[in-house]
């Protein structure tokens, strides 16, 4: 039995469907039943409630061989180490109370990186909580999300611009959703590996923001420019969009450290991923002009 968390999400929904096409036996932890699909809803065993929630874990966790394991996010929580930590210490017990063998998490690259990171500093921490417990584990190392772009879709297909806050002359380390479920799925359908690595997961690009927007020309057949968001005006969209002084403050630090070359050490030792920017970005492009 191969538990689930986050299975409405990017990752956690695509891995579901992967591991259901595999014929693997799927419970997914999950707050509303009602967001599954009902190909999925019909071929899992559904726990509803939180995966940070002890009592929900004592009903998903017993007989488990594995547990995928993926905090969701909080923007508002007092502090996002906080908000982690307790997801993580809540999974790490009672991985410890039923005995579950094996864990794959889903985290950052750029382990032991010696400042502040914000964010991924509170998924490092959250891998040292289930290290500790010697549970056999594997923290999927990530970048960038590609679906990061999803939001600025618009602005390219009307404007022909976006932006982001990282240097437009800098490489972006970058990875597909579906390439982080895919070697998910691998490690929790094969579980012959033991003991505790970090994983780094990487795309095959090595693209600047800059040749990002020159592979959006291409696909699109007109310009497409990036814009680096200034840190006033990146401060002032979280401010608007309701995000506490704390996570802010994470989010800042975050994205300093991932100009700084948070992610070099990892992308340098990564063995590359299947899906290439271009490919993604004409699924995506393609997408949103039917929605």
């Amino acid at each position: 039995m191969i538990v689930v968390t986050t299975p409405t999400g990017q990752v956690g929904s695509k891995l579901v469907a992967r591991l259901l096409a595999e014929g693997e036996p799927v419970r997914v932890i999950v707050r509303d039943a009602a967001k599954l699909g009902p190909d999925v809803r019909e071929r899992v065993e559904v726990v509803e409630g939180s995966h940070g929630d002890a009592d929900v874990l004592d009903r998903a966790l017993p007989g488990a061989d594995a547990l995928f394991w993926l905090v969701p996010p909080d923007m508002r929580a007092s502090s996002a180490e906080a908000h982690y930590l307790a997801f993580a210490r809540a999974g790490a017990d009672a991985v410890r109370r039923h005995g579950v063998g094996h864990v794959v998490g889903v985290t950052s690259a750029g382990h032991g990186w010696p400042k502040p990171a914000g964010l991924l500093s509170a998924a490092f921490a959250m891998d040292a909580e289930f290290e500790r417990t010697g549970v056999a584990y594997r923290a999927l190392s990530m970048p960038f999300y590609m679906e990061n772009l999803e939001r600025d879709l618009g602005a390219i297909r009307e404007r022909g611009e976006f932006s982001l806050p990282y240097a437009p002359d800098r490489p972006l380390a970058m990875i597909a959703t579906r390439d982080i479920a895919s070697t998910a799925a691998g490690l929790l359908r094969d579980r012959s590996w033991t003991g505790q690595e970090h994983v780094p997961v990487f795309g095959p690009d090595r693209l600047t923001p800059n040749q990002l927007a020159d592979v959006m020309s291409e696909v699109l057949g007109r310009p497409v420019t990036y814009h680096q968001t200034s840190h006033e005006d990146f401060v002032a969209g979280l401010t608007a969009a309701g995000f506490s002084t704390q996570a802010i403050q994470d989010m800042v630090e975050m994205h300093d450290a991932q100009n700084d070359g948070l992610y070099e050490a990892d992308w340098a030792a990564a063995t590359p991923t299947e899906t290439d920017f271009r490919t993604w970005f004409k699924e995506a492009i393609g997408a949103g002009s039917q929605a």
